[in-house]
């Protein structure tokens, strides 16, 4: 096996891979990146059947990794939606992705009937994107239980629709939000929230008053 065929069963492998990813982002990328290997291949060994079939997909690739780009931080994209805490798609949401939630949230727990408890989900169009639950602490604190992000967008940063394009805290009399503890690989650092304790916290604005 010569080095050319070694970079032809490379770009298939990355592309079979690519394949196998669950975040949107990431299989856009990995894809691109394998049919620009294969079409450089295909050219060497001159399978021009196979060049224009990859560059197709080349192409359809930029086109929608250039649409996902344009878009994560659009909130006509990607919309907030409170429902009820005993709300019963939320509980449906919940149970099916337990087993992912326990991983990046391995001590949440969710009481429905507690009193103080708000309930958010983050939407592109009917496809849910992450799960807000919060509830109400001493001192205007809104207290985030879960903050969870279905995999086809963990390489994004929905919860920002939350916290900083909206007043969902702020028309509660909230000044302040604190991450949920114990959090793995938390992203708020990319949002504004500052490190304190164990947790991150974020200081909200005070809503001007209207004369």
């Amino acid at each position: 096996m010569n080095w050319l065929e070694i970079v032809g069963w490379a770009g298939s492998a990355l592309l079979v891979w690519s394949l196998l990813q669950t975040r949107i982002l990431r299989l856009r990328a990995l894809n691109l990146v394998g049919c620009l290997i294969l079409i450089g291949y295909n050219t060497a060994v001159q399978v021009w059947p196979m060049v224009g079939l990859n560059v197709v997909l080349a192409v359809i690739n930029v086109w929608y990794l250039r649409k996902l780009l344009a878009t994560r931080h659009d909130e006509q994209t990607y919309q907030v939606v409170e429902v009820g805490t005993g709300d019963a798609f939320l509980a449906h949401t919940l149970r099916v992705h337990a087993a992912d939630i326990a991983r990046f949230n391995p001590g949440f727990h969710w009481d429905p009937a507690a009193a103080d408890r708000s309930a958010f989900l983050v939407v592109r169009a009917d496809e849910v994107v992450g799960v807000m639950l919060s509830h109400a602490e001493p001192g205007s604190v809104a207290q985030v239980d879960l903050d969870y992000v279905t995999p086809p967008f963990r390489d994004f940063t929905p919860g920002e629709f939350v916290y900083r394009r909206s007043r969902l805290f702020t028309d509660r009399g909230f000044r302040r939000v604190v991450s949920p503890p114990g959090m793995i690989a938390p992203y708020y650092h990319r949002l504004g929230f500052r490190p304190e304790g164990g947790a991150y916290v974020l200081d909200l604005p005070v809503p001007a008053t209207r004369g």
